[in-house]
């Protein structure tokens, strides 16, 4: 069954009295538990893809069609309420509360949602210690390592168990091995709890863990395979 699905998907940005084409006429189909990687140059589109398909971002034309729903027929509180809901973000610079302990951090989403304080508390601490945090709840972003903020950014991207993960280059800031497990943590989130995660990503790295490689170029998929088990 498919997670999300690209159809037609164009984007175009005004520069000055030019207009610049990021994506023309994507059709991608994401089946449910993917673990895919969008790569290709700077330029080729790969980030603007995953916001569209976030909901982050809205195309000049086509359609993206999210865990069942159109996201042009939506209206921005409808919109705000699916991310919410169903879609975890990954981003390159953590974006982590500088105030809130790591704790807090996960709990926000849950707060968001509305969940009661206990369940919330004790939700945030199991997913903290499933990404190899267990003992570091109080500590406040500026206190951990920049691996450590990623877990954290992990654990509340996936503590609502939503239907998907998008991460925007979730290694770049990281040292190798820091990545690596980065990566094993996801991976086995992905073949354990069935999370479905599409990064955007320069790192050959992640492109060697993805179980499916969709490439980029100008705005067009030049290349689109799934790798053997």
């Amino acid at each position: 069954m498919n997670i999300v699905e690209c159809r037609g998907l164009k984007k175009i940005y005004r520069q000055g009295r030019m207009d610049v084409p990021a994506l023309d006429g994507v059709d991608l189909d994401i089946v449910r538990g993917d673990f895919l990687a969008l790569a290709g140059p700077s330029g080729s589109g790969k980030t603007t893809l995953l916001n569209l398909m976030g909901g982050l971002d809205h195309a000049s034309a086509g359609d993206v069609i999210l865990d069942g729903q159109n996201l042009d027929a939506l209206n921005q509180s409808e919109l705000a309420e699916l991310r919410l809901r169903r879609v975890g973000f990954v981003f390159q610079a953590y974006n982590l509360i500088p105030v809130l302990t790591a704790l807090e951090n996960v709990e926000f989403i849950l707060l968001l949602q509305g969940l009661p304080a206990g369940e919330r508390r004790e939700k945030a601490r199991a997913i903290l210690d499933d990404v190899g945090l267990e003992g570091l709840y109080g500590r406040r972003p500026a206190e951990l390592s920049g691996g450590q903020q990623q877990r954290v950014a992990v654990a509340r991207a996936i503590v609502s168990e939503p239907a998907i993960v998008l991460a925007d280059e979730p290694t770049a800031n990281l040292d190798s091995q820091t990545g690596q497990g980065l990566l094993e943590l996801m991976l086995e989130m992905n073949e354990k709890k069935g999370v479905t995660f599409i990064f955007s990503t320069h790192d050959r790295m992640v492109m060697d863990y993805a179980k499916r490689l969709v490439l980029l170029r100008d705005g067009k998929i030049a290349e689109d395979r799934k790798k053997a088990e």
